[in-house]
């Protein structure tokens, strides 16, 4: 089964050590890996540090590199944000932290999980062995989360949306306050202009 996983880590330069010994051998008897990136969190925003795609092709309308610079993207986008305070807010209220977690997205847990300094590695592979890329990465000090990656394509995809609705309505808004402003604007020019008028027509009478 094709699989996203994701290795957070505590050391920087470990994480692209494995990214190296990735890039060196993406292919195996135990798994393939079509693409990989490196992405850390930095003052609360996750950004990207490294990456590498095979350059075979993934599907007919998906090049290597397609789904992790998407889900890249939405990580250290304003979505990917908003995915990491959901948890925060979850696990606050009266639902169990363990439920929680069980029921996070692979996006949510590595925007939640993932501390300010550390890094992780995300990466597209299909496994022979299973948890065979998880015991190549068991060297380091890591966590590693798992998920379909046809499930993790459908979130992507639906979070592009979400965040297009969002751009949306910020848009609208951004055009509401504008609209809001040049009304009162109009309002002020007409008042000066009735106060210059006025102004005029009071000094003639004298």
């Amino acid at each position: 089964m094709e699989k996203i996983i994701s290795a957070i880590f505590k050391v920087e330069s470990e994480g692209y050590q494995a990214l190296t010994e990735l890039r060196r051998a993406p292919i195996t008897d135990a798994y393939v890996v079509t693409q990989a990136a490196l992405v850390k969190k930095q003052n609360g925003r996750i950004v990207p540090l490294d990456a590498f795609d095979t350059g075979a092709e993934t599907r007919d309308d998906m090049t290597a590199g397609g789904l992790i610079g998407m889900l890249v993207g939405v990580l250290g986008g304003p979505f990917g944000m908003l995915l990491g305070s959901s948890i925060g807010m979850l696990t606050g209220s009266a639902i169990d932290a363990g439920d929680a977690s069980h029921n996070a997205s692979l996006m949510e847990m590595v925007t939640e999980q993932l501390m300010d300094g550390e890094v992780a590695l995300i990466a597209l592979e299909q496994e022979a062995e299973e948890g065979a890329a998880q015991r190549m990465l068991s060297k380091f000090n890591v966590s590693v989360v798992e998920e379909d990656a046809a499930q993790v394509e459908e979130e992507v995809e639906e979070a592009l949306r979400a965040q297009k609705e969002m751009e949306k309505e910020a848009r609208a808004k951004l055009r509401e306050a504008r609209k809001a402003d040049r009304k009162q604007k109009i309002e002020q020019n007409r008042a000066k202009l009735h106060s210059d008028f006025e102004a005029v027509k009071a000094k003639f009478k004298k």
